[in-house]
């Protein structure tokens, strides 16, 4: 990242903190617009590499520690269905999981009862937010919307932001946004961030989740340009992936994201989250990126209020490993259902 700085903006006293899980957060306002720190931006990305590969080197948890990480990687995923077939039935049934995302025996056996244990959100379509609400009314737990005209992008720019606004007048708390790839292929920073911009004046007091759909922008230094004009444009987390590209997820590319989010934080005193998605679906990778992000954000980041999991199947993996630490031994994963 460039060494240039901007003005450092201090959080207004004033603002009404946020925060579903243990921090207490005050929300980006996002900065104006600056096209000079947005070119100065370049990425070595051997280095990244030589980073990344460093940590699957050296870096693992067992026994009573791997179970503590397993829990914290169960309250930051955003449980999610985005299937054509989604029905009410499956999505009361995703919300049942989401409230009670480990089986009652095993809850006990860990001693964790009191914990109150969930899962970060619910991700669903807008047809399906109603449906969610409803079923988490009650609880702490948010519901998600993907918007804009998920996952290209590409409807008419007054219908994607009336898709905003229907979804949080339905209920959802949060919004995820895809942006326009071509400003990022194209370089039109500035249209990336009016259009970010527009897309978070529209959702009001939902968090707005950016989606870069990291897999289709072509070059390390253009996810990490396209990382700092959404948070310049007031994006509450930066996202990697809708989880329908060829590429989804990876660790390069979530260093890059992660140390554009503490460029920005240094720089403005604002906290952002990260979340990957697609293809995010062991236990193994879930401990590794939780990993990353203490080394490389810190331990507030650590909480679904700045972190989240984009997955549909890693919550099925993760209590199999649950289990097998209670018993010793490992079950199938349809004793594990979803929904």
């Amino acid at each position: 990242m460039s060494e240039q700085k901007v003005t450092h903006l201090t959080p207004h006293d004033n603002r009404q903190p946020y925060g579903v899980g243990h921090n207490l957060i005050v929300r980006n306002e996002g900065i104006p617009f600056d096209a000079g720190l947005v070119e100065d931006i370049r990425i070595n990305l051997s280095a990244v590499e030589r980073r990344v590969a460093s940590l699957k080197g050296r870096r693992t948890v067992k026994k009573d520690w791997q179970a503590a990480w397993l829990l914290k990687a169960i309250s930051c995923i955003d449980l999610t269905t985005l299937s054509g077939d989604d029905t009410p039935g499956r999505v009361r049934r995703l919300c049942a999981k989401a409230k009670a995302p480990i089986r009652a025996d095993l809850v006990e056996a860990l001693g964790v009862a009191d914990k109150n244990i969930t899962v970060g959100a619910v991700c669903v379509y807008h047809e399906m937010v109603a449906t969610a609400v409803e079923a988490l009314a009650g609880t702490n737990i948010p519901v998600a919307a993907v918007s804009t005209g998920f996952p290209a992008g590409l409807s008419p720019f007054h219908l994607r932001l009336a898709e905003i606004q229907e979804s949080v007048a339905a209920g959802a708390k949060e919004i995820d946004i895809v942006i326009t790839r071509r400003h990022v292929l194209t370089g039109n920073w500035q249209a990336l961030y009016e259009e970010v911009k527009a897309f978070r004046d529209a959702c009001g007091d939902a968090h707005i989740k950016a989606i870069l759909a990291t897999g289709e922008l072509g070059s390390a230094s253009k996810v990490a340009k396209a990382s700092m004009v959404a948070m310049m444009a007031g994006a509450d987390f930066i996202k990697t992936s809708t989880g329908m590209e060829k590429v989804n997820a990876t660790q390069p590319v979530s260093l890059i994201m992660m140390r554009a989010i503490r460029d920005y934080y240094e720089r403005t005193g604002f906290k952002i989250g990260y979340k990957p998605a697609g293809g995010i679906s062991t236990a193994k990778d879930a401990v590794q990126y939780l990993i990353m992000v203490k080394e490389e954000l810190g331990t507030d980041w650590l909480d679904p209020d700045l972190f989240r999991f984009g997955a549909s199947r890693l919550l099925t993996d993760i209590e199999r490993q649950l289990e097998h630490f209670v018993t010793g031994r490992y079950s199938a994963a349809h004793r594990h259902p979803m929904g």
